[in-house]
């Protein structure tokens, strides 16, 4: 979050890269100055399974513009940002770009009828980017990264990846789970034990009603034959 005006953070370190010096720019109202700068990443940048990597490298071009109230700093980055796909979780990598803009205000600023609310201040002639290029970059994190926009994902039943699975991957039949515990309990027969291409009735049970009684010869019994 933007440091307050009212509580003064530590003094700064002018040899940090995220830090700039306004000693070279002139207080009168338009004044500018751009500096180019590679800077390391800030820490804690990530948004759900997309981050930048504290210490990576960030491009960084910046202006400093003078108005009346402070210093205006408008800046644009480049930074690598390294995650998991949201669909297959493979590794991903790409690069994303903002654009920042925040008013840097003089010491005893307040004094002079400016918002004292919170927001940006000066130390000196010395400026701290860093809390703003944190929050901007944070911003920019793409919420569902996708290694591609058409990524299949993960297999539902096996986790395999889809994409390297083929189209011809898959389960047979989709069981309705309430039903798979029941098919475990009680497998199919075998199709070769005895009795088991007899047919049934509507409760499962074995239907005699369908073949007759045995006559001479082995042939199934008439009508005639059985009411003799």
């Amino acid at each position: 979050m933007p440091q307050s005006r009212k509580h003064s953070p530590a003094r700064l370190d002018p040899r940090k890269p995220l830090v700039f010096s306004t000693l070279d720019l002139d207080r009168s109202p338009g004044s500018a100055q751009s500096l180019t700068r590679t800077v390391p990443a800030p820490p804690d940048v990530h948004a759900g399974l997309a981050g930048v990597p504290e210490g990576a490298e960030v491009a960084l071009q910046v202006t400093l513009e003078s108005v009346s109230e402070g210093v205006l700093v408008t800046a644009t980055a480049r930074a690598p940002v390294t995650g998991e796909c949201a669909r297959c979780l493979e590794p991903v990598s790409e690069f994303a770009d903002v654009r920042l803009q925040e008013l840097f205000t003089y010491p005893g600023a307040e004094a002079d009828g400016a918002d004292p609310g919170d927001g940006y201040a000066l130390q000196g002639d010395l400026l701290d980017l860093e809390p703003a290029l944190h929050d901007a970059l944070v911003l920019a994190l793409p919420l569902a990264q996708l290694c591609r926009e058409d990524c299949p994902g993960l297999c539902v039943e096996c986790g395999a990846p889809l994409a390297e699975a083929g189209p011809e991957h898959g389960h047979g039949p989709a069981i309705d789970p309430r039903w798979a515990g029941l098919q475990q309990a009680a497998p199919l027969p075998d199709p070769g034990a005895p009795g088991a291409g007899a047919q049934q009735d509507g409760n499962g049970r074995p239907d005699h009603s369908a073949a007759g009684t045995a006559g001479p010869g082995g042939h199934a019994a008439g009508p005639d034959e059985q009411s003799a």
